[in-house]
């Protein structure tokens, strides 16, 4: 009895060595992927944002070792017209293209996921262009389209009997175009967000809806919308960083103007950092950009959780 128990027990110790050295590689693959993650995170953001802080507190201009200025940079920003203007310019700029975007995107992937849209995969590629053109591409385009004397709009304008526009002279219709741009871009990502979330509305709620006479809009009212409830907090949060960060596009479409009017927070850091070579002037304005992000996100998160 006693050499049958040995000989049947032999073979558990070499058996439970391959589980152990699974069970090591299940847990240092999650380590291993993390620690990737964080050492890019901290080249990459910590290191750069790190950086930017230190030279928002000194003369920096890209040469040269920095000199040590205390909050000459904050005492000046915080009394440049050019800065509130800029800064004006970008809240007008995000409130007037992200709830656009919402509502474009939103009914853009009602409609493909509806039971009576014919063609939804051609639909889903058109719509889904924009996104993979480049921002500096895209700008070329509506500049092209928004021309005062070639542009492709005005031509259409004239054509049918009216006066073509001042799209690149006028600083609200300038801004509009802008918005409009980014609109279109903008659209094709938060599309697929959306289409996403509206599948997984079970359909035995509209089903019931419907057998109760709730007509298309109650139904969308008080169904579609409560459910991706979740959906639509992230897709604003991220248009809402988006438009405050928003630079290529408009560079390449009007690069701020007619003159500066039209000049956003990213362009102003651009301009003063690199073109003024005044480094770290431009730091201390990115250091505020970065406290306004923040504080959005803060603030549509705390609305969240009060919503729900």
């Amino acid at each position: 009895m006693t050499a049958t128990a040995t000989t049947s027990q032999t073979p558990a110790g070499p058996r439970a060595r391959p589980r152990r050295g699974r069970r090591a590689q299940y847990r240092l693959a999650p380590l291993a992927l993390a620690g990737a993650s964080i050492v890019l995170f901290l080249v990459f953001f910590v290191w750069p944002g790190g950086l930017g802080l230190i030279y928002s507190f000194t003369d920096y201009s890209g040469l040269g070792t920095p000199e040590f200025v205390g909050t000459d940079n904050y005492e000046r920003l915080f009394g440049d017209p050019t800065f509130y203007e800029s800064l004006t310019r970008t809240l007008l700029f995000a409130l007037l293209s992200v709830p656009l975007m919402y509502v474009m995107s939103l009914s853009v992937a009602a409609l493909l996921v509806s039971n009576h849209t014919r063609g939804k995969t051609a639909a889903k590629l058109v719509f889904f262009f924009p996104w993979l053109i480049s921002p500096i591409v895209a700008g070329v385009i509506w500049r092209w389209m928004f021309g005062e004397s070639f542009g492709f709009v005005n031509y259409v304008i004239d054509r049918l009997g009216g006066n073509p526009l001042a799209w690149q002279t006028d600083p609200d219709l300038a801004l509009m175009v802008v918005v409009i741009a980014a609109t279109w871009g903008g659209t094709a990502f938060n599309m697929l967000i959306f289409i996403a979330a509206l599948k997984n509305v079970p359909r035995a709620y509209y089903e019931a809806a419907e057998i109760d006479g709730a007509n298309a809009w109650q139904r969308f009212r008080s169904i579609t919308l409560p459910s991706i409830a979740p959906t639509s907090f992230l897709v604003i949060l991220l248009s809402s960083l988006g438009a405050m960060k928003e630079f290529a596009m408009i560079q390449a479409l009007n690069e701020g103007g007619p003159g500066t009017s039209n000049v956003l927070l990213i362009q102003y850091i651009y301009e003063t950092g690199f073109q003024r070579a005044d480094i770290g002037y431009a730091s201390a304005v990115s250091m505020v950009l970065l406290l306004i992000l923040l504080t959005i996100a803060l603030v549509q998160m705390a609305v969240n959780r009060r919503s729900a």
